[in-house]
């Protein structure tokens, strides 16, 4: 078996909180490679047992991570990606169209935690309309954790459109 990105020794010029957040970004787009990879256009978009379809947990990954690291440099969300957050569930792209954002999205979002100082951790940040207090820190670690989550739900959702059903009772 693979070593997962945490195991493998990179990113060591960077501070234990950001190169964790990245080698999360890194699992998930090595998970999605191998799960939602080669999806056809109705698997993509299928919705078994009324789970949200795999198109829409890779486009709310990438828009979410846009959203959130524009919360944390202490920026207002765009009408563009406020546009966006309204068409995550739509049909209409292509499999392909779906992970090359998907891609897009973790590649420039590895690059914007870079950019991250650890001396404003602990800065505080407000999050959506209501302004929900957090920190940098905060951010940052719920990024790694809610695309660890969705990419889940996606690879979850790819075994039952596959029928696979049975290997995750192994």
């Amino acid at each position: 078996m693979d070593t997962e990105p945490w195991m493998r020794g990179t990113h060591g010029e960077l501070d234990v909180l950001r190169r964790a957040v990245i080698h999360a970004l890194e699992l998930a787009g090595e998970d999605v490679e191998k799960w939602c990879g080669g999806l056809s256009n109705e698997e993509m978009f299928a919705r078994p047992l009324g789970l949200a379809p795999v198109a829409f947990h890779l486009r709310h990954i990438a828009r979410s991570l846009d959203r959130l690291l524009t919360y944390a440099e202490d920026r207002a969300l765009d009408q563009g990606q406020l546009a966006a957050l309204r068409t995550e569930i739509e049909e209409g792209p292509s499999p392909s169209e779906v992970l090359s954002e998907f891609r897009a999205g973790v590649t420039r979002a590895k690059e914007r935690v870079r950019a991250f100082a650890p001396e404003h951790y602990a800065d505080a940040r407000g999050i959506g309309r209501k302004r929900l207090p957090t920190t940098v820190g905060g951010v940052l670690v719920h990024c790694a954790e809610h695309t660890a989550r969705h990419v889940g739900q996606a690879v979850t959702t790819v075994k039952v459109v596959r029928g696979t059903v049975d290997s995750l009772r192994k």
